[in-house]
């Protein structure tokens, strides 16, 4: 059975977009702002919510063009 995306913490989200080789570019006005080269637009969540809401997820898992099951797999790869 595949995981859900839901109650996903700040920090399991930090450490999946540096292991999917995103960046941190800027914290303003308390969102975070990351990128990767090839993305149309940057990943920004807000860092006062925890844990990121579910559609929250679901829009930074489509702007990567990956599924949740990838997103499992990279976050438990290292």
């Amino acid at each position: 059975m595949a995981k859900k995306i839901s109650n996903i913490s700040l920090s399991e989200l930090r450490k999946f977009l540096v292991n999917f080789g995103c960046e941190l570019k800027r914290i303003k006005g308390g969102h975070e702002h990351w990128a990767k080269t090839g993305l149309a637009r940057p990943i920004t969540f807000q860092t006062h919510i925890e844990p990121i809401p579910e559609f929250i997820m679901k829009n930074i898992l489509r702007n990567l063009g990956i599924s949740s099951k990838e997103f499992w797999d990279i976050l438990d790869k290292k």
